[in-house]
């Protein structure tokens, strides 16, 4: 598997110490939803373990991100479905 285009963050069961840490990756994917001219492009990430989904902007990679619990986004995406 090529760890290229992954995102390397320290894992939150990793002391500060140093020692013995954890890296897990983020493999971003651009929405289905957003466009292919650029713009307004929204990329999300699955945790490995399947327990979180992370958001962020395509344009500001190293911005700021959104964190949400898969249940919580699993709900988001099953009721902006219905509207």
């Amino acid at each position: 598997m090529s760890t290229a285009g992954l995102t390397w963050f320290k894992s939150s069961y990793s002391g500060d110490a140093g020692g013995q840490c954890l890296e897990v990756a983020l493999d971003w994917r651009k929405s289905s939803y957003s466009g292919d001219a650029g713009g307004e492009c929204l990329e999300v990430a699955l945790e490995p373990a399947h327990s979180t989904v992370h958001i962020r902007d395509s344009k500001a990679k190293s911005g700021p991100t959104l964190a949400f619990p898969l249940g919580e986004w699993t709900a988001f995406v099953g009721f902006a479905a219905e509207v």
